[in-house]
């Protein structure tokens, strides 16, 4: 057999058996290490294949405060509304306890709504009107007959009843759930989307 040009046996063989010995020294220096690493490898096998539990969904400054009974114009509104209802032309905000603004009044005098608060809004040209009060939970059962009654168009989603109504410039927008009845009535000016903004604040 022929030999590799260079190499030297009598250098090759004590630093291979160096070589050699520093590899089984690093094996024993690590054999207490073994349970170790055995345990963190099955933790992360288990971690892997347990199903986590999903994480609560954070509740809105809305949310928080009809649960605490301290709701007031501000919580009601989500910021980016809240922005764009002060910032129109002519903004003026009153803030009040008055009953909804609703022409379907029959139904309102059924369900006797505890108000939590009403935000009567003034622009330049226009006015909105939002309450939220607490009813019944039997209020979405007579709910959509009643306002069917005076012409809107209702549906049901998520457990939650929607009815909305446009006649001579006003439109209303009512949303009956968990006990809870939002009625806004918007007049001349109408904000993208607001009904359905400020629902998705309040639930």
């Amino acid at each position: 057999m022929a030999r590799v040009g260079g190499r030297n046996s009598w250098f090759a063989v004590p630093v291979g058996l160096i070589c050699a010995a520093i590899v089984g020294g690093l094996v024993w220096l690590s054999i207490p290490m073994l349970p170790v690493t055995v345990a963190w490898m099955g933790d992360t096998l288990r971690r892997a294949t347990t199903p986590q539990p999903s994480a609560a969904p954070q509740q809105t400054p809305a949310q928080q405060a009809i649960e605490g009974d301290a709701v007031d114009c501000r919580t009601l509104y989500p910021d980016d509304l809240w922005n764009e209802l002060t910032w129109r032309a002519g903004s003026l905000l009153n803030q009040a306890a008055d009953p909804p603004a609703t022409q379907a009044a029959s139904f309102a005098d059924a369900v006797s709504p505890e108000v939590l608060v009403s935000c009567h809004w003034r622009f330049a040209s226009g006015s909105i009107s939002t309450t939220l009060s607490r009813v019944g939970e039997d209020a979405a059962a007579i709910a959509e007959a009643a306002f069917a009654g005076q012409g809107f168009s209702c549906a049901t989603d998520d457990d939650a009843l929607a009815c909305t109504r446009t006649q001579g410039g006003v439109r209303e927008e009512h949303t009956l759930r968990d006990g809870l009845w939002l009625a806004s009535a918007e007049n001349s000016w109408h904000p993208e989307d607001y009904g359905s903004r400020l629902d998705d604040n309040v639930w």
